[in-house]
């Protein structure tokens, strides 16, 4: 049986630990805060990141990087923007013979690359893959059913990485298409804290549905010129994905957009957090691709303006509802 790790100890890093370790004797879950190890092991919970699920006993935290890294696969559940600095802390330990598979989901804001790019520069030739798709942290965490992407080039990875991790109620389907398992997963983040906007402004459900369905003419576009296939975006990582964080107040993106939709600051919002916001990043990654590859993507650069503070909410509420009347069929790829 192959030895599993996880690195990143938030949320979702810890749900997919203990998904994980409920078929393999035992994984373990790699924390930056040695204090938080110790927290969790002593608690057999994550009190900061995923409160009140108590976790199996197989399941090991650590703070050695270098022990984690001895692991055949491993799960890499690190924000888009420390990526980076993550996987050159790792580049010493890890073997040519380990899959790295990578579980967070967007772009480097200062780069504008997939997270899939970073591990080409900084671990060339390292086997990798790419996990996404609409699953919430405390639902995988409790065992409840749930359906995922595997994105991996390498096909016996593949199959390895899912017998590896998959079991009856996590069920991951394999493709090859990693661009568009990556931009589905980064551009519903966008979308969402789009929606949130709508509900906390209470514009209607009408308004939310409109944003789903033209979002997700913005993440094709996106994915038409990045040469992403539409049945992926379309797919878990993509439309299952758009769906589920577009209309919970269990996203963090989506109540983020909720409480600027009611009035708050994104500085009041953000300061009362422990967990990344990932959203806030890729709409600035997303307004510059827009800009330098000549996309329409008028939702994300919208968010990007009202995050930024260049626009108010009823601002750019006002500019989208203002644009020329579109043949839908066109839109929806030009």
């Amino acid at each position: 049986m192959d030895k599993v790790s996880v690195i990143g100890a938030g949320a979702w890093g810890t749900a997919l630990a203990a998904s994980v370790a409920q078929t393999a004797p035992s994984v373990q879950l790699w924390c930056r805060d040695p204090a938080l190890a110790a927290d969790i092991r002593r608690l057999r919970q994550n009190s900061k990141y995923l409160p009140d699920i108590p976790l199996p006993d197989t399941l090991d935290p650590t703070s050695d990087l270098e022990a984690v890294c001895r692991a055949d696969i491993i799960l890499a559940v690190i924000p888009a923007q420390h990526l980076r600095t993550v996987l050159e802390s790792m580049a010493g330990f890890l073997s040519k013979d380990t899959a790295l598979v990578l579980c967070a989901k967007g772009i480097e804001q200062s780069t504008g690359k997939l997270l899939s790019e970073m591990v080409e520069e900084v671990l060339p030739g390292q086997p990798y893959g790419i996990l996404s798709g609409p699953n919430f942290a405390h639902e995988v965490a409790k065992g409840l059913p749930a359906a995922t992407t595997l994105a991996i080039q390498d096909q016996k990875w593949g199959t390895r990485i899912v017998k590896a991790i998959g079991h009856a109620t996590f069920r991951p389907y394999l493709t090859d298409d990693v661009i568009g398992a990556q931009l589905g997963g980064a551009t519903k983040n966008v979308l969402a804290i789009a929606c949130g906007i709508v509900a906390g402004a209470k514009l209607g459900e009408n308004a939310r549905a409109a944003l789903i369905t033209r979002g997700m003419a913005e993440i094709l576009r996106l994915g038409d010129r990045l040469g992403a296939r539409a049945e992926t975006l379309m797919g878990l990582s993509g439309f299952g994905d758009l769906v589920l964080t577009c209309s919970s107040v269990a996203s963090r993106n989506y109540s983020l957009g909720f409480a600027l939709g009611e009035g708050k600051t994104l500085e009041e919002i953000l300061s009362s957090r422990h967990s990344v916001t990932e959203g806030v990043y890729t709409a600035a990654a997303l307004d510059g691709l827009a800009k330098t590859l000549d996309i329409e993507m008028p939702i994300c650069q919208a968010v990007h303006a009202v995050l930024t503070g260049r626009e108010s909410v009823r601002q750019a509420a006002e500019h989208l509802l203002s644009r020329p009347f579109r043949d839908e069929k066109l839109a929806g790829f030009h």
